[in-house]
């Protein structure tokens, strides 16, 4: 099961970044950059359900917490880049990849801690 969570989190981790440095290059969100980022969102939830199994734990601690912040705002991103691609407004659509770098970034920071953990266990 373990192996399952790690792959399925590398998976969110390729496709998440492909859509998000995608989007950037091209300057502007495209239907492709949020099927890419709707990837990225499933197997970061699949990949998180059998971490949860794994857990020994019952409390949430750091890692727990920024993982639960970064599924929340990977969630809000993939639904809020629906929103844009449906009102087509120019202007969010080229200014969209602003707030895709920021929740990117911030999903980084538990993949990182879950990497750190994975050396120190």
């Amino acid at each position: 099961m373990l192996a399952m969570a790690v792959i399925f989190i590398n998976l969110a981790l390729v496709s998440y970044t492909i859509g998000v440095w995608m989007e950037k290059r091209a300057g502007e969100l495209k239907a492709t950059h949020l099927a890419y980022f709707t990837f990225g969102l499933v197997f970061d939830m699949v990949g998180t359900s059998f971490m949860k199994l794994l857990a020994t734990s019952p409390g949430l601690n750091l890692h727990g917490i920024t993982g639960l912040s970064a599924l929340i705002l990977m969630f809000l991103h993939t639904a809020w880049a629906c929103v844009v691609l449906m009102k087509k407004k120019e202007n969010q659509i080229k200014q969209f990849h602003r707030f895709s770098l920021i929740v990117w970034t911030i999903w980084l920071i538990p993949y990182g801690i879950g990497v750190a953990l994975s050396f120190i266990n």
